[in-house]
């Protein structure tokens, strides 16, 4: 991933806007993520690059290679919605997709305008 890791490091108390809507969000931990199975309690480090906003809301990058050719780019999204609870959640979530598309340069280096999969 091409996010790079002194850029990321550097990214805690910085803001980013999405342009198309305004909505702004502060970065308030930017860390390389770790998974802790909470049946076993086993950690796994190392599995993506994460951005948690002042408001609660995260952006975790991740790559796997399970696919049949090449690594496929997951990204992550949570955020927190009390009033408008009834939203399509891909507009809920569109100003963290759009900055979490324009941090990590996904259209510039994948020439990809859509994800190929959305769960």
């Amino acid at each position: 991933m091409k996010l790079v890791t002194s850029e990321y490091a550097t990214a805690v108390g910085k803001t980013y806007t999405d342009d198309a809507s305004g909505k702004s969000y502060t970065v308030k931990v930017a860390d390389n993520f770790e998974y802790k199975d909470p049946v076993d309690h086993s950690v796994s480090k190392n599995q993506g690059l994460r951005l948690v906003f002042e408001d609660g809301s995260r952006i975790i990058y991740r790559l796997s290679g399970t696919g049949s050719s090449g690594a496929t780019i997951r990204i992550y999204f949570d955020m927190y919605e009390a009033k408008d609870v009834n939203k399509d959640t891909q507009e809920a979530l569109r100003p963290l997709i759009n900055i979490a598309l324009k941090l990590a340069r996904i259209l510039e280096l994948t020439q990809r305008k859509e994800p190929t999969v959305i769960t």
